[in-house]
């Protein structure tokens, strides 16, 4: 049997899910997001803050005795040395020219013979080095005269030349005259002379020294130069990077041991491998320093991990 709702009844349910309902989910629903909003963008002040409870301290190193051996070893190539300009040194006329452009001279071969009037002879000009003749200003028949450019030549003559860090110019102070060299495929190690450091005007630093003439060596041919600097034995060694400074004196942090502020102390340092540092003054050993000077970072080790089968990422960063 159907049973019939009142009117009246029946319009008050149709309001009530119509509006009412809905109207106050809507209500619910905004309250929830106000309270969102709130914690994500308006948090409590009150709240506490958390300190972190470690805290970074400083490396401390002791001061030791160690053998310090100064070796730079330098990524060089061989040149052949630059073309020299020949210069007449008679007057006269030239009767005779012995050799033609491009011409393989040995020392002491005739090159010009020039007929000269007071006192009247010949006069033989010769090459004064075994290279090669270019550019030769003379033709027979032709005056010259003293001073007067005759030729060119290029020596057969070669020499090592070593780019170098300019921040390893400091480690070539004092350098020694004589260098090893060493040429992958060719003879054996052997000594060059006369080694010089040379700083253009851009900035570029380099190493030169020359090759013996008995060595057999070809232009362009790759070779690494070794420098022995200098060697001290037990000596009272620290780390560079705990110096500020570095050649002939620096200043270093000495710990105070109560964990107050280290004192600043200046120190007169040896010989330098690039790695540790002598020193000859301003520290005794046993004493504690700070390893790496205030303010320059501290190189932190690598740390590699494999991220998936066969794949490994390393990460490093710098610790202040």
């Amino acid at each position: 049997m159907r049973q019939s709702v009142a009117p009246g009844k029946a319009a008050a349910v149709v309001v009530w899910r119509r509006w009412v309902l809905p109207i106050l989910l809507l209500i619910v629903f905004g309250a929830c997001a106000a309270a969102l909003v709130k914690l994500a963008f308006f948090p409590d002040s009150s709240q506490a803050v958390v300190a972190p409870e470690a805290a970074v301290t400083d490396p401390i190193v002791s001061v030791e005795r160690a053998s310090v051996v100064n070796e730079l070893t330098l990524s060089g190539t061989i040149a052949r040395d630059e073309p020299v300009v020949l210069r007449g040194d008679v007057n006269g006329a030239v009767t005779e020219v012995h050799v033609r452009d491009g011409a393989t001279v040995q020392a002491g071969q005739k090159l010009f013979t020039v007929k000269q009037e007071d006192p009247r002879r010949n006069v033989d000009i010769v090459a004064p080095e075994a290279g090669e003749i270019s550019e030769i200003a003379l033709v027979k028949g032709q005056m010259t005269a003293v001073g007067e450019q005759i030729a060119t030549l290029k020596p057969a003559r070669y020499h090592v030349l070593a780019t170098v860090e300019p921040v390893q110019l400091y480690r070539l102070v004092g350098a020694p005259s004589e260098a090893t060299v060493t040429i992958t495929g060719g003879p054996a190690p052997f000594s060059c002379t006369g080694v010089r450091v040379e700083v253009s005007d851009e900035g570029t630093a380099s190493v030169r020294c020359t090759v013996p003439s008995d060595q057999t060596v070809f232009a362009g041919l790759p070779a690494q130069l070794d420098l022995a600097l200098g060697q001290v034995d037990d000596a009272l060694v620290i780390p560079v990077t705990a110096v500020q400074g570095g050649s002939g004196s620096g200043v270093v942090w000495v710990d105070a041991g109560d964990g107050g502020e280290p004192e600043e102390r200046p120190v007169t340092l040896g010989v330098n491998d690039g790695t540790m540092v002598e020193v000859t003054e301003g520290l005794a050993e046993g004493d504690s320093i700070r390893q790496f000077v205030p303010g320059f970072a501290a190189p932190v080790e690598e740390v590699c991990y494999e991220i998936e089968p066969g794949v490994e990422q390393c990460d490093s960063g710098m610790s202040w």
